[in-house]
């Protein structure tokens, strides 16, 4: 469905994406995760056509979207503030949509309005944050779109909205062929609705695979030491240190070394070692928790 090939822009001379490549298909939900100014934005803005890459091609069903306009209509990119709808009433907002996308079903905005008790003839300006989160995805899954690209929908919402929010969009997918990509630092929610993590490090793809295989590639271990905890271990480049107290270390490890790396630990004749379930804040900490982010 959408085939990101060797993607790479530059943003006042300097590079924010760099040869980034992955495949999203159809009917799932996929999360974009980087630390602060890693590209996210920029990516999500170039995946829409919205910016025009220096390099590569963003292919809609083998379609290039910057060659081919009409293959804009397939995609829906809603932006982390909606300040610019912000003198339109949500009415008004379904007739612009319903310029750009020939599918957009106002029947279906109108009930959406109504379920989510959200008034038609409002400034959207007017609106609380949690409703003008709420009125982009309206507006989003309305087009009928088959990708929707999300930027930061949940932050800054209070914990109700944010429920509404997640339980929508899952609801959404799961009855169609529409297909998610979404930018947050919410990684817990990310982890309960995400199939797929794209994860971009400075601009470049650092993996992309399901949550599944992303998870399965770490081993988390929770270590007590005999004596002196010993920093020719700890130091080791596939072993990073989660946190410790006292003797007490929690560790991330590498699941494509840890046979060598579990029998060195061994040989250290530990007090215990206890196995942990992986988390998605495990991995980003693992991936992506050194060194410093330039990208924007």
């Amino acid at each position: 469905m959408l085939n990101v090939e060797a993607l790479s822009k530059r943003i006042d001379g300097r590079p924010v994406l760099e040869d980034v490549r992955f495949r999203l298909g159809q009917g799932s939900i996929a999360a974009l995760v980087g630390r602060n100014g890693a590209g996210k934005t920029t990516l999500l803005r170039t995946l829409a056509g919205i910016l025009e890459p220096d390099r590569g091609e963003v292919q809609w069903e083998g379609r290039s979207i910057h060659e081919h306009p009409d293959a804009k209509r397939n995609i829906v990119y809603v932006p982390d503030s909606l300040d610019m709808l912000g003198g339109y009433t949500a009415k008004e907002c379904a007739d612009l949509y319903r310029l750009a996308y020939p599918d957009f079903d106002p029947a279906y905005f109108a009930d959406q309005l109504r379920r989510f008790h959200l008034p038609e003839r409002k400034k959207i300006r007017t609106f609380s944050k949690g409703m003008k989160a709420l009125i982009g995805l309206l507006l989003a899954f309305s087009s009928k779109a088959s990708l929707i690209l999300l930027d930061e929908p949940t932050n800054g919402l209070d914990s109700i909205v944010r429920k509404q929010v997640l339980s929508f969009l899952v609801e959404e997918v799961a009855s169609g062929n529409t297909s998610v990509l979404i930018s947050s630092h919410q990684l817990q929610e990310l982890e309960r609705i995400a199939d797929t993590v794209i994860m971009i490090r400075e601009g470049k793809l650092e993996s992309a695979s399901s949550l599944e295989e992303t998870k399965g590639a770490l081993h988390k271990l929770q270590v007590v030491f005999n004596g002196e905890p010993p920093g020719d271990f700890l130091s080791l480049p596939q072993v990073r240190v989660v946190s410790h107290v006292g003797r007490v270390y929690t560790l991330l490890l590498l699941q494509d070394d840890s046979v060598q790396t579990l029998q060195h630990l061994q040989h250290l004749n530990p007090l215990l070692v206890d196995r942990l379930s992986i988390q998605l804040e495990d991995v980003f900490e693992y991936r992506l928790g050194e060194g410093d982010e330039h990208a924007v």
